[in-house]
C-alpha cells in the first residue's frame, strides 16, 4: 500500500511537469485560452484515471505528449488544437460521449474529435488484425473526408502516432511490425505531403528502429565512425561560404544536417550500393533574413556568388521558389563540387521558407496573408483527396491506392497541344497522360507525339512535355499495359476494360462450343464436363471459353474429345490427376502446425517446398522474415521488403510471424544474386566465376554483365545455404583485385545504368 501511494505522488509531480512545460509554451496566448487549455487537461486527467499505457505509466502522459508535437514541432498553436490534442482519446477510450465534448467544450472542439475517433476507432490503420482490406480501404474513404473540413484532424493524428512509434519499445514484435508498416505506408508519406519533414524523417527512422534493429543499428553506428571526419570537412566548406557572402551585408545564416538513418538505408537499396558508396550524406542550409517580396532576388543572388567559386552539377539544380512543391514548400537546391572535389548539396531558402520547411501546413496559421500561393497549393491538394474519395466509379481499394498516390510530392506538370496543363504523379508515362484525359482516349492509344517526336505507351514524363495521344478504333487494351501505368485511375480503367472483353470474350467462346456440341446437348451440367476441364488442362469453363475464343484452344479437339465419349472411351486417370494438381494449388499442410500461437518455424518437420519464397526479396535462411498466408500457401518474404512493407499495412490480418529453425532437418539451398561493380579487364569475368564455383563451391544460376567506360558491373545469381554462407562469399570477393564493390542484389535486379550518385 505504502509502495502504491509513494508512485502515485511521483506521478502526479510528473503529469503536472509535463503539463507545465506545455503551457511554458503558450504565454503568447491569452489568459482566458490558457484557462480553456487547463480545463481541458484536467477533464483529461480525470476520464483517463486510473487507466495505464503498456509501460506503466498513467494514460495522461500521452495526450499531454502529443498536445507538445502538436505545438512545438508543428507549430500549430491554437487553442482548439491544443484542447482536441489532450481530449483526442477520451471518447474513444472512456464513458464520456461527443455530446460530453460539445457542452463543455464547443462544437469545434466536438467535430474534431469526432474526425480523431473515426481515424482510430474505424479504419485500418489500427492494430484491428482481423479487418479486411477492402474495410479498411473503405472506412479510410469515409475518414479522410474529413481533411476538407479541417485539416487539424489529420495534424494531431499524425502527432498521436509520432508518439506511439516513440514509445513502441514495449510492444509485442507482431505489433510492432504492424505499426512500422502503416507508418511507412500511410502515415510518413502524408507528413511528408504536409511538408512535415522532420515528422516525417523521425517516423521513418523508428519504422526501420523497430523492424530491422541491426540494419538500423549498422548503418547508425557507420554514421557515427564517419561523423568526425565529415564535420571537418562541412566545417571548411562552411567557412569558404562565409568568406563569399561577408562581403555582400546580407543576413545569413549557415547551417548543415546529415542525411537520417532511414534516407540513407532506402538510398542504398536503391542504388544497390553499401554505405561506403553514399557520397551525399550531408548538406548545407543557407537561410536569408530578408523581406519576404526581395527573397527570390536575393537567393538567386546567393546562388549566383556560390557558383562562381564552386561548380554546379547543372543535373541537379531544383527551383521550388519559382514553382513551390505542392505542400508549400520552396527553397532552391542545388549541388556543387567543393573542395577535393567532393559533391556537397546546398540549400538556399529565406527565414519565412524555412519555417515553413520545418512547420509544413501548420506555418500557414501564421503566414496566411496570400492565400493564393501558400494555403492555394494546400487547398488544391485537399480538393484533389476530396475528389478521389467522392468519385463513385473508384472501388475502395482504388481510392486508397489513388490517395497514396497523391502523398508522392514530386509530381510533374505537362501540357496538351492546346496548351491545357495537367499535373501527373512522378514517372508517370503517356499512357497515364491519356486516362487523364479521358478513358475512351485511353483504351484507344496506340502512342504519341511527345515533343513533337513519336513514342510508344510506355514513355515516361518529364516537367513541361508536350504530349499529343494517338489513338486508333481498332486498338483494344492489353494485359501489360498495367506495368506501364503510374496512376491507380489508368489502373482502374483498364482493369475494367480488360473485365468487359474477358466477358464479351466468355460470352464469344459459350456461343463457339454451344456450336460445336449441339448435337450432342453437352451443356454445363453434363457429367462429361469435369473429363473435358482436365482433357483440355483449364481450371473452369469460363477459362476453357475465353481461350476457346482467343483461339488459345484448338476447336477441331472438342469433336475429338466428344467422339471419345461417344465410343464409351474414357479419359487416363493421368490426365484427372495432372488437372486436379495443377489447378488445386498448394495444400494447406501448413494448418497442422499450430500458426495460432503466432510463430512459423521454417525447416523443422515442413518441407520448404510447400511454401513460397517470395522473388521480389528472396530471403535466405538466416535473414529476418514474414510469411503471409495466400489463397491455399504461404509466402515467405525478408522484412526489409518493399514489397512485404507495403503488404502488412494492406493485409495485416495475414501476417504470420516466422523464423528460421536452428538446427534444419533438411539441406536447402537459396537462389539469390549479388551485384559486382570493378575494373574491366581481360579475365576478369573468369576469375569470378572460379572463385564462386572453385572456391566457394557455389553453384551459379545465371550471370548478367555489363560494360562501360572500363568499368563491369555483373549480376550473379547462385544459390546459397544461408546468410553466413552469402556474407563470405561477398567478403572473399571484395579481396579480389579491381573489384570495388560486392552487394547484395534483388534476384530480378534490371540491367545497370552506371549511375553513380
Amino acid at each position: 500500500m505504502e509502495t502504491y501511494e509513494v508512485e502515485k505522488i511521483d506521478y502526479d509531480v510528473r503529469i503536472e511537469r509535463e503539463f507545465q512545460l506545455l503551457m511554458d509554451e503558450l504565454v503568447s496566448l491569452p489568459q482566458q485560452e490558457r484557462k480553456d487549455i487547463s480545463r481541458a487537461f484536467n477533464f483529461a486527467r480525470q476520464a483517463h484515471e486510473g487507466v495505464k499505457r503498456k509501460s506503466g505509466e498513467p494514460y495522461i502522459f500521452h495526450p499531454v505528449a502529443v498536445a507538445r508535437i502538436v505545438v512545438v514541432e508543428m507549430g500549430l498553436i491554437d487553442p482548439v488544437s491544443i484542447m482536441c490534442a489532450l481530449l483526442h482519446d477520451v471518447v474513444e477510450d472512456t464513458r464520456y460521449e461527443l455530446a460530453d465534448m460539445e457542452r463543455e467544450f464547443g462544437h469545434k472542439v466536438r467535430e474534431i474529435i469526432d474526425g480523431l475517433t473515426k481515424i482510430s476507432g474505424s479504419i485500418g490503420l489500427v492494430n484491428n488484425l482481423a479487418e479486411s482490406y477492402s474495410n479498411q480501404a473503405e472506412n479510410f474513404r469515409k475518414v479522410l473526408l474529413t481533411i476538407s473540413n479541417d485539416i487539424r484532424v489529420v495534424l494531431i493524428k499524425l502527432g498521436d502516432r509520432l508518439h506511439n512509434m516513440r514509445t513502441m519499445g514495449v510492444m509485442r514484435q507482431e505489433k510492432m511490425l504492424k505499426k512500422t508498416s502503416e507508418t511507412l505506408y500511410i502515415y510518413a508519406p502524408l507528413a511528408h505531403r504536409l511538408g512535415l519533414y522532420a515528422i516525417k524523417t523521425e517516423m521513418e527512422d523508428l519504422a526501420l528502429k523497430y523492424s530491422q534493429p541491426a540494419v538500423y543499428n549498422q548503418i547508425q553506428q557507420k554514421i557515427r565512425e564517419s561523423q568526425a571526419e565529415a564535420q571537418a570537412y562541412i566545417d571548411r566548406f562552411i567557412i569558404g561560404i562565409r568568406h563569399q557572402l561577408d562581403p555582400t551585408n546580407l543576413q545569413f545564416e549557415v547551417k548543415s544536417r546529415f542525411k537520417s538513418v532511414y534516407s540513407i538505408y532506402s538510398k542504398m537499396l536503391r542504388k544497390k550500393v553499401p554505405f561506403e558508396e553514399i557520397y551525399d550524406l550531408y548538406a548545407i542550409r543557407i537561410i536569408l533574413d530578408a523581406p519576404e517580396d526581395e527573397e527570390k532576388q536575393a537567393c538567386w543572388y546567393v546562388y549566383a556568388m556560390l557558383t562562381s567559386r564552386y561548380k554546379p552539377n547543372p543535373k541537379r539544380i531544383r527551383d521550388w521558389i519559382s514553382v513551390p512543391k505542392a505542400n508549400g514548400y520552396e527553397s532552391l537546391h542545388t549541388t556543387v563540387l567543393g573542395p577535393e572535389g567532393k559533391w556537397v548539396e546546398v540549400q538556399i531558402r529565406s527565414k519565412r521558407m524555412d519555417y515553413v520547411a520545418e512547420k509544413g501546413i501548420a506555418a500557414h496559421w501564421k503566414y496566411k496573408e496570400d492565400e493564393t500561393t501558400r494555403e492555394g497549393v494546400i487547398n488544391h491538394w485537399i480538393g484533389q483527396v476530396r475528389e478521389i474519395l467522392e468519385n463513385p466509379s473508384l472501388d475502395a481499394l482504388e481510392a486508397l491506392r489513388e490517395f497514396k498516390e497523391n502523398l508522392q510530392p514530386d509530381d510533374v506538370f505537362v501540357f496538351t497541344p492546346k496548351g491545357e496543363m495537367l499535373r501527373l504523379p512522378n514517372r508517370s508515362t503517356v499512357l497515364d497522360f491519356a486516362y487523364k484525359i479521358h478513358s475512351n482516349i485511353g483504351d484507344s492509344a496506340i502512342g504519341a507525339k511527345l515533343n513533337n517526336q513519336v513514342v510508344t505507351l510506355d514513355a515516361v514524363l518529364r516537367p513541361g512535355d508536350q504530349v499529343e495521344v494517338i489513338t486508333s478504333r481498332k486498338q483494344r487494351p492489353q494485359e501489360d499495359w498495367l506495368r506501364n501505368v503510374k496512376t491507380a485511375r489508368a489502373k482502374n480503367a483498364i482493369k475494367n476494360s480488360l473485365r468487359r472483353q474477358r466477358k464479351e470474350d466468355v460470352e464469344k467462346g459459350k456461343r463457339i462450343f454451344k456450336w460445336r456440341a449441339r448435337k450432342y446437348a453437352l451443356d454445363e451440367q453434363h457429367p462429361y464436363i469435369k473429363e473435358l476441364l482436365a482433357y483440355f488442362m483449364v481450371p473452369s469453363m469460363d477459362e476453357f471459353y475465353l481461350r476457346l475464343a482467343r483461339k488459345q484452344v484448338n476447336v477441331g479437339k472438342i469433336t475429338d474429345f466428344i467422339s471419345l465419349k461417344e465410343e464409351g472411351k474414357e479419359i487416363s486417370s493421368e490426365y484427372i490427376e495432372e488437372w486436379e494438381r495443377r489447378h488445386d494449388g498448394m495444400r494447406k499442410r501448413y494448418q497442422d502446425q499450430e500458426l495460432d500461437s503466432g510463430l512459423l518455424e521454417m525447416g523443422t518437420d515442413q518441407n520448404l517446398d510447400h511454401y513460397v519464397i517470395a522473388d521480389c526479396c528472396n530471403p535466405v535462411r538466416g535473414d529476418e522474415i514474414l510469411a503471409y498466408s495466400q489463397g491455399d500457401g504461404v509466402i515467405i518474404h525478408r522484412t526489409s521488403c518493399e514489397v512485404a512493407i507495403g503488404f502488412s499495412s494492406q493485409h495485416g490480418d495475414r501476417i504470420i510471424r516466422a523464423k528460421w529453425s536452428k538446427d534444419p532437418q533438411q539441406e536447402v539451398t537459396f537462389l539469390t544474386s549479388l551485384k559486382i561493380v570493378g575494373v574491366d579487364k581481360q579475365g576478369m569475368l573468369a576469375e569470378l566465376i572460379r572463385v564462386i564455383t572453385m572456391l566457394m563451391k557455389l553453384n551459379i544460376n545465371k550471370v548478367t554483365i555489363e560494360t562501360q567506360d572500363g568499368l563491369f558491373e555483373g549480376l550473379f545469381h547462385l544459390y546459397v545455404s544461408n546468410t553466413q554462407e552469402l556474407e563470405e562469399a561477398i567478403e572473399r570477393l571484395k579481396t579480389l583485385p579491381h573489384v570495388y564493390t560486392v552487394s547484395r542484389a534483388s534476384a530480378k535486379a534490371q540491367p545497370f545504368d552506371f549511375d553513380r550518385g
